[in-house]
């Protein structure tokens, strides 16, 4: 059954909500905004709560920013392009877009692209020819968003199989 939304909720009652919320983990000011919406709270409510969870800390973009982007990084191994990509859809400033970019030290960015493409290389079979395999190695570098200039040497070296 579903839980039916309050009526009302208090600004006190939903400061406690979100920073509970914020507190899980990092959250973007879109993300919290919309559950501010959700709950109910609009106007000058909605921005005194969210000025507080700024104020408290609980809610920082840059913050929010380098997280995010050595999160995906790490687990999802992404590509810078994917991660400013959607950075930007949660409307991130550019300042905080930078700054979350020294969160990838550049060899473990290498390193990472390397070991994509030669997984994608390995595991991936039924091509006629090394320009075939070469072009897939592309296409699936650019789909993780990895940068033109890096894609294509690496998918060139693994499979003419230089080091």
């Amino acid at each position: 059954m579903k839980h039916k939304k309050p009526e009302y909720i208090s600004k006190t009652d939903a400061l406690k909500k979100l920073q509970r919320y914020c507190a899980y983990q990092d959250r973007c000011h879109q993300e919290v905004r919309r559950k501010l919406l959700d709950l109910g709270v609009y106007g000058d409510e909605l921005e005194e709560v969210m000025a507080e969870l700024v104020e408290e800390k609980f809610l920082n973009e840059e913050r929010f920013a380098r997280s995010y982007a050595r999160g995906k990084f790490r687990m999802k191994k992404w590509g810078w392009i994917r991660i400013q990509k959607e950075l930007k859809q949660r409307e991130i400033s550019v300042y905080c877009i930078r700054k979350a970019r020294e969160e990838i030290e550049e060899d473990a960015y290498h390193r990472t692209l390397r070991e994509v493409l030669e997984k994608r290389f390995r595991n991936k079979s039924g091509f006629r020819n090394d320009y075939e395999r070469i072009q897939d190695l592309i296409k699936y570098g650019f789909s993780r968003g990895f940068e033109t200039n890096l894609v294509v040497p690496v998918a060139n070296q693994i499979v003419k199989g230089v080091n």
